[in-house]
């Protein structure tokens, strides 16, 4: 039996790109599209520092053993919400310098939810997790991140404001859309450096947040998000981009 991966009929081998970003921070990777953004990364061929709240490690580690990369692979555990956690990490990471920060936490809620009928403790949740501490995360690991590096958060297209004709999803827009807001505040503060500055609205991907009836895999999903944040690697400034590179408008 032939091995050659040329004789006719054969199925193609994608070609995996080398990666740009060589030293990744990703924050937020024990499942769905932050597990697969580091399984990505790591084909690539590049470093990656993961982290997971409660669970994640092992699936991390079996997916960097899979393609042979665990040495590549180092995992620590993080809350995003809790300030004492977020400032320990950033002291083990003192000595390190990334070329790629990508925040990727977040949570949602019942989709009925609105403004009229939402808790003041469930809109706090998702305020706080979802828009509070990406920020304060790129405030707290700034000095990490090379001065021609990335600096990435995963946002959607329901934050966008001009987008939202259909409504639903009220917390979830409102908290995205701060987010947007947060992280221009940061990229205006900082805008004298070099570094590309990314908002990032993946699309609607089947995930346990996505849900089953979304129109994207990670398969799908995940490798051309990853191409557009290494793309932006050398353009300093904010932008607010889907996963195929276009402008999204705020």
């Amino acid at each position: 039996m032939s091995d050659d991966l040329d004789a006719p009929g054969a199925p193609e081998v994608p070609e995996v790109p080398a990666a740009v970003h060589t030293d990744v921070l990703l924050v937020g990777a024990s499942r769905g599209l932050g597990l697969a953004i580091a399984g990505e990364h790591l084909r690539r061929g590049a470093r990656v520092v993961a982290t997971v709240r409660n669970s994640g490690e092992a699936e991390l580690r079996a997916l960097a053993a899979g393609v042979g990369v665990g040495d590549r692979l180092e995992v620590e555990h993080l809350d995003t919400t809790d300030v004492e956690q977020v400032h320990a990490l950033r002291d083990r990471l003192g000595g390190r310098m990334f070329d790629l920060l990508l925040v990727n936490a977040g949570v949602t809620h019942d989709q009925a939810l609105t403004a009229a009928t939402t808790s003041t403790e469930e809109f706090t949740r998702v305020m706080v997790t979802n828009a509070l501490a990406p920020a304060r995360l790129l405030e707290a690991f700034d000095g990490l991140v090379d001065p021609d590096g990335t600096v990435a958060v995963m946002s959607s297209g329901q934050g966008s404001v001009a987008g939202n004709t259909g409504g639903g999803w009220e917390l979830y827009r409102a908290s995205k859309a701060a987010l947007n807001q947060l992280v221009r505040s940061y990229a205006a503060r900082h805008q004298s450096g070099g570094r590309a500055v990314l908002l990032l609205a993946p699309g609607w991907v089947r995930t346990e947040m996505g849900g089953a009836g979304a129109a994207s895999s990670t398969e799908e999903a995940v490798p051309p998000l990853v191409s557009t944040v290494e793309a932006q690697r050398g353009s300093p400034g904010l932008r607010f981009l889907d996963r195929e590179g276009r402008t999204v408008a705020w």
